[in-house]
């Protein structure tokens, strides 16, 4: 349908699970994409596996948790196209313990990546769109944002916060054209996923509805939806895709 045809795409934590499959999606869409992600040799290798020429795809080493990384890029991709229409703030990262075991590394490594990382590409993005007015910013929440989930209050408060993040940008960027949403995953099957004991994830797979887990495809289809014209007014929002699991 090509429904974002030449549109200009940054999608962060591009280089597996939901990032890459948002990546193929986009360029099936006809969108041209700059892929980010902290992964070197896995960004070489959503390169090789795309097979797409250098004006539609490009890989760009980034830390999102470093602010000066991400202006650097941004400013690079600026001038490269002279436009950001679409940003996906999709990186993330999981340092699992219970409260009274999670250590200050553990907290600071994930709210620097999921709350810190979203803020700084965010910021630097929707400069950009501000000036060519009108732009489309969508960030990676979680149902557990909702709900909470054991081990992880650094990984739930970082979504939480990013969900408070995506409501604040939509009051105060809508007037200047841009739409900023938020796509909240249910238990999806990527890397993020794997080390879940197989008895948890049956027991979430029968608690949801549609009595399975998410394809980080579900999730690509959402922010597919939410950056094209389809979805010009929505904003503000965050679309659970999560099987029905939080009900």
């Amino acid at each position: 349908m090509e429904r974002l045809k030449n549109k200009i795409a940054v999608v962060t934590g591009a280089a597996g699970g939901i990032g890459k499959a948002t990546v193929k999606k986009f360029l099936e869409e006809g969108a041209v994409v700059s892929a980010w992600d902290v992964n070197e040799q896995a960004g070489k290798a959503l390169l090789k596996e795309c097979a797409h020429p250098a004006d539609k795809l490009e890989f760009v080493a980034v830390n999102v948790a470093d602010s000066s990384e991400v202006r650097r890029a941004v400013d690079t991709l600026r001038k490269k196209y002279g436009r950001i229409d679409v940003l996906i703030n999709n990186a993330g990262i999981t340092r699992d313990a219970t409260l009274l075991k999670m250590d200050e590394t553990q907290w600071d490594a994930v709210i620097a990546v999921n709350l810190k990382g979203v803020f700084n590409c965010g910021q630097a993005v929707a400069a950009v769109m501000v000036e060519q007015g009108g732009g489309v910013i969508v960030n990676t929440a979680s149902v557990v944002a909702s709900y909470g989930n054991f081990g992880q209050s650094n990984y739930v408060a970082s979504k939480a916060g990013v969900i408070g993040l995506t409501k604040t940008w939509a009051r105060e960027l809508g007037r200047m054209g841009i739409r900023v949403n938020a796509v909240a995953p249910g238990f999806i099957q990527t890397e993020m996923v794997s080390t879940v004991p197989e008895k948890v994830i049956k027991m979430l797979t029968e608690k949801t509805p549609l009595q399975r887990m998410g394809k980080p495809e579900d999730i690509a289809d959402a922010f597919t939806y939410l950056s094209s014209a389809e979805a010009d007014f929505v904003t503000g929002t965050v679309l659970s895709v999560d099987g029905g699991l939080v009900l």
